[in-house]
Formats: C-alpha cells, structure tokens, sequence
C-alpha cells in the first residue's frame, strides 16, 4: 500500500507539472502555438517576449503552483494532513520531494505537450516554497534582483536556484528543516543547472541574448531562434 501511494505521487506530480500553461495561454490570447516563437518553449521566459507582461505573470504564477500543488497533495496522501508541511513524518517528507521532483520533470518534459517544455525553474521553486518557505522565496527574490541588473534571464535563474539551496543550508542546520528537503534542493540545482546548459556555454562565450520584452507575434520567427532559449 505504501509503495502504490508514492507510485500514485509521483505519477500525480508529473501529471500536474506537464499542464502546459504557457501553451494554454498562448492558444487562448493570441491562438497560437508560443513553441512556434521565441525560444520554442513553454516557460515563462519565452511567453514574456511573446506575448508580454500580463501573460508572463500568469504563466509564472500557474507554473510555481504546480510545484506547490504537487508537494501538498504529496503530504496529505502520505502524512494525512495537507498543512503539516516540514513537520510530517519521514515517508510524507520523501513523498513531496518525489512528487516535487516529478513535477519539475513533467515541466520540463511534458506529455501533454509533446515532451517540449520549459527549464523547470518556477516549478522547482513552487515545490521549495511548500516545504521551506524561506528558501523558496530568497531564491525566487534572488532570481528577479539578478535577472533586473544582469539583463540575462538564464543568470537570474542559476543564481536564485544556487541561493536557495545555500539559504536551506543555516535553515537545515539551525531550524531542523529536514535534511532531505537540503537533498531536494541539491537534486533540483542540479537538475536545472543541467537544463540551462546551452545558456551557460553562451554566458561564458559572451553570445547569451539580454533579457527584454518584445511581442514577436506576426513578426518573423527566425528572430528569435531556439538557440536563444533562456527557460
């Protein structure tokens, strides 16, 4: 029964982390596919050149939701109640991390969107805000300083994800945050930091396009090529 629930978690957190909102968004504002400009994904980077500033808050919201979604479900499937988050026993704590880890996963491969999706960093920081608030939101402030000053998207998103794992480090040790919340943090950096790959060889190439603001819709494609993607 044990091993079904956390079957059922992961499942359930992959499921919810491939709800492909930027496409959603995109085909309900301007009827388009947002895979077909831009960068070529669903992340909350690309709809913000595409299709601007209200559409870009709405994604980002949505997307750090399924992160939270998931890890709450999580909890109350395995720890019975859905607001003990840091306080639940040891299976409900590895069940939010798996779902957590499913979630971003199903983000940035997701199955209800041709397994085409975005870096996965808003989710990660919606599951690290449901289990270390703290963490979650210095990493999510950090991201949004550095992106502002770097003018590069895909250095806010490293930055943020490096600060809110060097953030659960004194929470871990001073707080008793659970150590395997540190894990999922390290496992999720990790992840991500392997998911902005291509941006980082652009960074140190000095080739990584500023961040900016352009509706790109009717315009040509070819101006902004996936190999510009920052998220």
């Amino acid at each position: 029964m044990v091993i079904f629930k956390f079957l059922l978690v992961a499942l359930l957190g992959y499921i919810i982390g491939s709800i492909p909102w930027g496409l959603i968004t995109g085909r309900i504002i301007a009827r388009v596919d947002i895979r077909q400009y831009g960068s070529g994904r669903t992340g909350g980077t690309n709809v913000l050149r595409t299709l601007g500033r209200r559409a870009f808050l709405l994604v980002a919201l949505l997307d750090i939701a399924k992160g939270v979604v998931s890890v709450l479900i999580a909890g109350a499937i395995l720890g019975g109640d859905i607001l003990s988050i840091g306080n639940s026993g040891l299976g409900a704590i590895f069940a939010q991390i798996l779902a957590g880890m499913a979630a971003v996963t199903g983000h940035v491969w997701p199955v209800f969107a041709g397994f085409r999706g975005g870096r996965g960093v808003a989710t990660f920081f919606g599951a690290l805000i449901a289990m270390c608030p703290p963490a979650g939101l210095f990493g999510g402030a950090l991201l949004i300083i550095t992106a502002l000053i770097s003018g590069y998207a895909s250095l806010g998103s490293i930055t943020g994800i490096v600060g809110a794992y060097a953030m659960l480090v004194p929470l871990t040790l001073l707080c008793d945050y659970p150590l395997e919340y540190l894990i999922f943090a390290l496992l999720g950096t990790l992840f991500i930091i392997l998911t902005h790959h291509d941006n980082i060889k652009r960074l140190l190439a000095g080739k990584e396009r500023r961040f900016n603001i352009r509706v790109k819709l009717g315009g040509n494609k070819s101006e902004d090529s996936p190999e510009n993607d920052k998220k």
